[in-house]
């Protein structure tokens, strides 16, 4: 009798404005859940709270309460979370989908934190190793938080593969997008071999 595959768990890791309804990363968890995939999300940390290190935490926590193989979906700062938690965890990940990271460490418009906010918050120096599994980085041409250049800079120095979404802006509702069909492919490529 051949073996028979083991599905992993998506943990859906959301970016600093938490969940919201009309985002892809919503609609990604119920997709799979309705498919009976088994998929977990970081609880909410709230919007004003920019603590890295009980994000970071927050992740660790839902990780740890999985049993088997993880592929991480990110979306914006929860791709540097997920980079912060890398240094210090000893759970095993799979694979991580990091979309549309932003550039941290480069002014944000107007509305997101300071680079002085950030800091404050644990946020800074972004962490530039190379992570300790396997990624994607879906970067967009055209994403007001970060430019291209720099995100495949900031892929490169993670060790992940890139793919170009091209001018998808930031990935999230005000830039278009509720579903986000190319998830799931990437994620079920990402969890061949478990």
């Amino acid at each position: 009798m051949a073996n028979a595959r083991i599905v992993p768990t998506v943990l859906i890791v959301p970016g600093l404005r938490d969940h919201v309804d009309a985002h892809w990363q919503t609609h990604l968890a119920l997709d799979l859940e309705a498919q009976r995939r088994k998929v977990k999300t970081v609880p909410p940390m709230g919007r004003d709270d920019l603590d890295c290190t009980a994000r970071v935490t927050a992740i660790e926590r839902a990780a740890q309460a999985i049993k088997g193989p993880i592929v991480v979906v990110a979306h914006s700062g929860g791709c540097v979370m997920v980079a912060h938690w890398a240094r210090q965890t000893q759970r095993r990940v799979h694979a991580a989908l990091l979309a549309t990271p932003p550039d941290f460490e480069q002014p944000m418009p107007e509305g997101y934190p300071t680079i002085d906010a950030l800091e404050a918050g644990g946020w800074l120096p972004v962490p530039r190793t190379r992570l300790p599994f396997p990624s994607v980085v879906a970067a967009s041409r055209d994403d007001p938080l970060g430019r291209y250049e720099r995100i495949e800079q900031l892929a490169s120095d993670w060790g992940s593969v890139v793919v170009d979404l091209g001018p998808v802006g930031h990935l999230n509702p005000s830039s278009g997008y509720g579903r986000w069909s190319r998830a799931e492919s990437l994620i079920d490529d990402m969890s061949a071999g478990c």
